[in-house]
């Protein structure tokens, strides 16, 4: 009996801790949209009237309105680059042996590790001797590099859990390696892709760092535009960006929850 009560109140513990820390990580969010919603010329908290002025002054902006379709142009190109590149490594690493899996899956972290101003540098260097800064190729790449770890470990995540003999049976009947695992394998981890391809739309429409060396110009993206904003006023259109840029990404996480739910279900 005591052991059960120990273990109640271990648990009560652990659920208040991970009710603490989810409340600080959202509490920036319940601060920044109802500041989006007020009618004063700058920041305040709480607001002390009600208005859509700074909603409006975003949408008819053609500045802001520019950077956004850049920065969504740049996102859904890195997503649909990283996520076929990012699947097929993961499928080739999980097909190698250990070692050379476990030594690949070093590299493949690495831009997750090393600090992204090293990364943001490095790639400025090399796109001022290709004459890529600045430009939407040069923006895609950059995010698709920093996009394809995540996708990566998510499909071999899915991966792991995948029983391999279907696709070996399929193959055994006469389908090729490709057909295989086309019409066996992918729709087997569809979710994991699924979940790489999020992560990808997301980390190339929040990364800020490299697109602050990277891209200027008509080509300038929305996270640039806002921390330039940010440093020569506080401008509360700022908070009407960030809320629509926390609909967008919650909408695509429960999009892609949708998703796994209903095929969990078809099964």
């Amino acid at each position: 009996m005591e052991q059960v009560g120990q273990r109640k109140i271990d648990g009560l513990w652990l659920t208040v801790v991970g009710i603490a820390v989810l409340f600080f990580l959202i509490l920036p969010t319940l601060i920044v949209i109802p500041m989006s919603f007020s009618g004063a010329s700058f920041l305040e908290f709480p607001p002390t009237s009600f208005s859509f002025r700074w909603y409006e002054a975003y949408f008819t902006s053609p500045e802001w309105m520019s950077a956004t379709k850049t920065s969504l142009i740049a996102a859904a190109l890195t997503t649909a680059i990283a996520t076929p590149l990012g699947s097929l490594c993961a499928y080739g690493l999980h097909c190698c042996t250990p070692r050379i899996r476990n030594s690949a899956q070093i590299l493949v972290i690495m831009p997750i590790v090393v600090p992204v101003i090293l990364i943001a540098v490095g790639v400025f260097s090399l796109y001022a001797k290709l004459g890529l800064n600045y430009t939407l190729a040069g923006i895609v790449i950059a995010h698709t590099a920093l996009a394809l770890p995540f996708v990566i470990v998510t499909v071999m995540s899915g991966l792991q859990n995948y029983d391999f003999d279907q696709e070996l049976a399929a193959r055994s009947l006469g389908a090729s390696r490709a057909y295989a695992l086309w019409t066996v394998t992918v729709p087997q981890v569809k979710f994991s892709i699924q979940t790489g391809a999020f992560l990808a739309f997301i980390t190339s429409l929040d990364e800020v760092v490299i697109s602050m060396l990277v891209s200027g110009g008509e080509n300038a993206t929305i996270t640039r535009r806002m921390f330039n904003s940010l440093r020569d006023q506080l401008d509360p259109t700022i908070a009407a960006i960030s809320t629509c840029l926390i609909i967008v990404s919650v909408s695509a996480l429960i999009g892609v929850q949708l998703i796994g739910r209903s095929k969990n279900v078809d099964k």
